[in-house]
Parts: C-alpha cells; structure tokens; sequence
C-alpha cells in the first residue's frame, strides 16, 4: 500500500538490544491532504532510516506495510516504510506514471484517500 502526504514531526530515534541483535527505528508523523487530514504515525527501522533521509516538511509517497501484534491481551499495530518517493523528484505530475513503473510485480491497490466517491468503508 501507499500513502502520500506532508512529514509535520520527526520523532528521536530508538535503539535497543533484542534476541536478534541490535535494533533502530524513527517515527515521523505524517499529515495527509485533503477535506479531512489525517496524521499517520510511520515507522522506519534499521539502515532505511539514514537511506530515506526523511526530512521534516518534506512532501512524499511511502510504500507502506501494516501489521499488528497482541501482547498481553492488547494490540498494537505499526505502520512500516519500506520504500520513499520524495515528491519534489517527481517534478510535478509525474508521480502517477512513476508509481506505476515502480510496483512492477505487486497489485494495484488504493492509497488512502479522502475521497468519498466509492468509499465502501462505513467510517
């Protein structure tokens, strides 16, 4: 899935020890556009964290991947980056073609959206 949308807040980065080794991730807060914006909490681990370079204010599409974890009886759920499309690359309407050309073998699927027309979700 994608989202697009404005990074309002950079979060300090974490570090810790796991039983796989060591581990680092950030937290940006993202702000959709649109009628209703929405903030969106993303999460970049690892060395993506320095190869993205996310940049508070910069306007960009995230190639993301959500899950969610029970523990002790609550759920918990993350919002992965696994790729960044920096829209000030993509010149201005170009993204629609570009984004095309990039998710060579994945399905298409919607980005989230403000739009009403088609919306099958009651909320």
């Amino acid at each position: 899935m994608e989202i697009s949308g404005k990074i309002i807040q950079a979060l300090e980065e974490q570090s810790g020890n796991g039983r796989n080794g060591t581990w680092r991730k950030r937290d940006y807060i993202m702000e959709t556009p649109g009628q209703y914006p929405k903030k969106v909490c993303l999460t970049v681990w690892g060395d993506k964290i320095d190869q993205f370079n996310i940049q508070e204010g910069s306007e960009l599409t995230a190639s993301i991947e959500v899950e969610s974890r029970e523990y002790n009886g609550r759920w918990y759920t993350d919002v992965k980056v696994w790729r960044v499309n920096s829209q000030e690359n993509n010149n201005g309407g170009g993204g629609g073609a570009a984004a095309g050309t990039q998710k060579n073998d994945q399905p298409d699927v919607s980005t989230f959206s403000d739009d009403s027309e088609g919306d099958i979700l009651p909320f």
